[in-house]
């Protein structure tokens, strides 16, 4: 099981040691579920109103970006930038234009009260939106245990209600496991029919 640590010449057992107990146990119980294929995917909970790609490849495209962006040390919670990064490549590897796109995403209640606010990272395709690495925000020891939010995909337009995402203008930051890691090991399962036939 590949383990991605926060710091170029840091292992993450030597990050760990510097964390409290609760902390280290957090990062624990995502390590146990990985070991027994319990990590959660996107497509479980995917709201899917998209016309691009065929809804396999999309549910596909979106677990496997979700799988290697869930090799960070404490799972894929904190990792928008990354997966936006990741699957706005990926897109574009499959001749679809896209983008990633940052700005302030705030998360609502039913009756429209502010449930979270934060930084947060998606992509666009022409009229079309990926929300996609929201489904484990619960995971972020910052965020109440309560805010459970689906992934979406589909046009802007029809974006659930639940949901404001307001855009910068500036692109994604690189980072360095994305352009080193994830990047290749994605773009050659594309590359070798990983989302099959349309």
């Amino acid at each position: 099981m590949r383990e991605i640590s926060p710091f170029v010449g840091l292992s993450v057992e030597e990050w760990l040691s510097t964390f409290p107990p609760e902390a280290r146990a957090r990062v624990e119980q995502i390590r146990e579920d990985r070991r027994n294929d319990r990590r959660p995917y996107p497509s479980a909970k995917l709201l899917d109103r998209s016309t691009l790609l065929t809804k396999p490849q999309r549910n596909k495209l979106l677990d496997k970006v979700a799988a290697l962006v869930d090799e960070n040390y404490c799972g894929r919670a904190e990792m928008c930038q990354q997966f936006a990064d990741l699957l706005y490549r990926a897109l574009m590897r499959l001749s679809v234009d896209a983008r990633g796109a940052i700005g302030q995403a705030t998360y609502l209640a039913a009756d429209g009260s502010v449930l979270w606010q934060w930084k947060h990272a998606w992509v666009r395709s022409g009229l079309e939106i990926v929300d996609g690495n929201i489904d484990t925000i619960a995971e972020n020891p910052l965020v109440p245990k309560s805010l459970i939010v689906a992934p979406y995909w589909g046009p802007l337009a029809e974006m659930p209600t639940d949901r404001r995402l307001t855009e910068e203008r500036r692109t994604l930051p690189n980072d360095r496991d994305v352009k080193q890691i994830w990047w290749p090991d994605l773009r050659r399962w594309i590359d070798e029919g990983g989302l099959g036939s349309p």
